[in-house]
């Protein structure tokens, strides 16, 4: 399911996106403009919604999920966190308790360039859940990170109010959103 919040009743709820990574490339196959990036494929997806697309926010941090559970606790509106962990493979930035608290507040998915753990946890979770690896080692709760800052995965810059789109095919990100129609 691909999906979007909206308030409802005072709740986070969220709603059906509906898109094709694969189309929306084939739409830009000649734009050279970085309008649209396509992230490495590297990343498995471990929540409930296989596929998810929203507004970036993002986290940078290493071996230290304090922020990212801080961040998620908060309302989604839909949006998307990206949350780059360099790449580590050495500690879980997403559990099951955190991968609970992000969907309960309204946000359509996590991308983390990193592990998470709980598997069982994040499978039953209503929320989209990329990431590079499980690893069932938790994080230092050390305070440390950076919240809304331009980040690289995988070599691929990713910006705070852009757009990310994931589905089976991949992970895109695009300046803008790409499926509202143009004005």
């Amino acid at each position: 399911m691909n999906s979007s919040a909206s308030q409802a009743g005072g709740e986070n709820t969220v709603r059906p996106l509906h898109f094709s990574t694969c189309d929306l490339c084939d739409g830009h196959v000649n734009d050279d403009s970085g309008t649209l990036r396509v992230l490495p494929p590297i990343f498995r997806s471990y929540g409930g919604h296989a596929s998810f697309a929203g507004p970036v926010s993002t986290v940078q941090c290493l071996d230290d999920n304090s922020l990212v559970r801080t961040v998620l606790a908060e309302p989604g509106h839909g949006r998307v966190l990206v949350v780059d962990g360099g790449g580590s493979l050495r500690r879980a930035l997403v559990g099951g308790n955190v991968a609970a608290s992000a969907a309960r507040n309204g946000w359509a998915g996590v991308l983390v360039y990193g592990c998470v753990r709980d598997v069982a946890e994040l499978g039953a979770t209503p929320l989209g859940l990329y990431a590079l690896a499980l690893n069932p080692m938790p994080t230092h709760k050390q305070n440390q990170g950076l919240r809304d800052v331009a980040v690289s995965i995988g070599g691929v810059p990713v910006r705070p109010g852009e757009w990310l789109y994931a589905d089976a095919d991949g992970v895109i990100v695009a300046t803008r959103n790409l499926l509202q129609a143009s004005a």
